[in-house]
């Protein structure tokens, strides 16, 4: 990750330590933001250069989302003295992360941490995680994102139970042109409050919009009348949720990183508890992508994840079903029925893993440039692409690919992926350290992106039972096996999940699913 100690910050703090010891008397944001100019943000000069160079001084950078991209912009607006707020609807930071927090990450801490995040905290007497310990949800959150959100100079900043519901210009629609480059943003909350901004960061992410199970993008017939029976992704089966599954029959839906740890976790839950089933139902036809790197993955987690999951179906722990495209659910009794136009399967419970979607309503009123395909901005799609790319291939990206026709707004995080479900967090943190330093006008900082990511393979775990640290020797993040397959069409997923993309298949080709999945861990 790119982290330039002599790019140009503003004149109010240097970075890291001294922004520190100023805390909110120099790199100010507000504690208490309304519609107008706030006392509680300094006066900071905008860079000649800087998207926002004709914005009202005094006004702070809003980042919506206290998660760990929201919270490294702050991290990156501190050490650049820019004023700012975030504003979070939970009432903790990482509220998303915590809800999965018994899921053990594939990537190392290492890959976790901001740069700057990392800095500040340091300073402030924080002792590092060791780098090659493999992290749970709830680690992130608890040891590193919660420390980072108390630091004295970004604690006055975050806002809790703050929920935005609308960002716009002040006094302008989508359509207004005059002026638009000087007007604040006007950002709104669910309690009807009014915040003025020079610039938005939209790291609100997309675990509060997960994609439905229909096949066709859709509800499938009968989706709204079963929610009794649905699970949302990566529910806590051997944990808090452990009696919704235990002697339960359960179909899991999806083929992301979800699916996978929800499915491994049930079928521990069988071993352990009679009458138990697990189901998987994938759109795919073959599995094997799903099953991504195995012993080719440089993160040897993230290739014990579906090497665990082609056993377990193999030995029959887990009855696949492949092509199965869901056109109806049916309520059953106490049970449900799920179809795809020729089969049935009868569930207990209902696991939807099948990705996430951003929701685009609330920035609806500004100028945005969308790929028609995938809802990121334009010019980043096609490095994302999950038909090309995994999580590890995603070329180093910033700014400039995260750019919309609206000065000052950008969507960073899992957000700005759109539905591509290649996301990580590593990814995350450079685009907000890239996106910072055009805010300053540092754009040889901004254009100076890098990434040094694990390539190939299922992008999350639970890895090597047992294990919580990354494999000895070799590269970083493990040897990978001798001339690795290209993981450039492998299905990875970040954070967000998702679904593989492709084309939509109502029935299995050429009889038993079970024949299909043949090959090797990289297709």
């Amino acid at each position: 990750m790119s982290e330039n100690p002599d790019a140009t910050t503003a004149e109010c703090c240097t970075p890291a330590t001294e922004a520190i010891d100023a805390g909110a008397e120099c790199c100010a944001g507000t504690d208490d933001a309304s519609a107008g100019t706030d006392d509680n943000v300094t006066t900071v000069a905008r860079a000649d250069g800087s998207p926002i160079e004709h914005a009202d001084p005094s006004l702070p950078v809003v980042v919506v989302g206290a998660g760990p991209v929201g919270l490294a912009a702050a991290a990156h607006l501190t050490e650049r003295g820019i004023g700012f707020v975030v504003l979070e609807s939970g009432e903790h930071p990482a509220a998303a992360v915590r809800q999965w927090g018994h899921v053990r990450l594939f990537s190392p801490w290492r890959f976790t941490m901001d740069g700057a995040a990392a800095r500040l905290l340091t300073y402030a007497g924080w002792v590092r995680p060791d780098d090659d310990k493999l992290p749970t949800g709830a680690q992130l959150a608890e040891d590193y994102l919660q420390p980072l959100a108390d630091l004295p100079a970004i604690k006055p900043h975050v806002r809790y139970g703050a929920r935005v519901v609308a960002i716009t210009r002040l006094g302008l629609d989508r359509v207004r042109t005059a002026g638009r480059d000087t007007t604040p943003f006007l950002v709104r909350l669910a309690n009807g409050e009014d915040i003025l901004a020079a610039a938005v960061i939209d790291a609100s992410g997309t675990w509060g919009t997960p994609n439905v199970l229909g096949a066709a993008g859709i509800p499938a017939h009968g989706e709204s009348d079963i929610s009794a029976y649905v699970e949302s992704a990566l529910p806590d089966v051997l944990g808090r949720d452990r009696d919704r599954f235990a002697g339960r029959r359960t179909l899991v839906v999806g083929a992301g990183h979800s699916a996978a740890n929800t499915l491994l976790a049930l079928t521990d839950l069988a071993a352990q508890e009679p009458g138990t089933t697990v189901t998987w139902a994938i759109r795919a036809t073959d599995p094997t992508r799903a099953y991504g790197g195995g012993e080719a993955d440089a993160l040897p987690a993230r290739g014990a994840l579906g090497t665990r999951l082609r056993a377990h179906v193999d030995n029959g722990t887990i009855t696949l079903l492949t092509g199965f495209g869901i056109q109806r659910l049916s309520p059953a009794g106490t049970s449900v029925e799920v179809s795809d136009g020729h089969r049935t399967v009868t569930a207990d419970r209902v696991v939807s893993a099948t990705g996430f979607r951003p929701d685009h309503a609330m920035v609806s009123e500004l100028r945005l440039d969308l790929d028609p395909t995938l809802g990121s901005t334009r010019r980043l799609a096609p490095l994302i692409d999950p038909n090309e790319h995994s999580c590890g291939t995603v070329p180093p990206h910033g700014v400039d690919e995260l750019t919309h026709p609206e000065p000052g707004f950008y969507a960073v995080g899992v957000k700005s992926y759109g539905r591509a479900p290649t996301f990580l967090l590593a990814t995350g943190y450079e685009q907000a350290r890239s996106v910072v330093a055009a805010l300053a006008g540092d754009w040889t900082a901004a254009r100076d992106v890098q990434l040094d990511l694990p390539e190939t393979g299922v992008c999350t775990s639970n890895p090597v039972e047992g294990d919580d640290t990354i494999a000895a020797g070799g590269s970083c993040c493990g040897t990978p096996a001798a001339e690795p397959e290209p993981a450039g069409r492998g299905q990875a997923t970040g954070i967000s999940g998702g679904p593989l993309s492709a084309p939509l298949t109502l029935v299995t080709i050429g009889g038993n699913a079970q024949d299909n999945q043949a090959g090797g861990c990289c297709s």
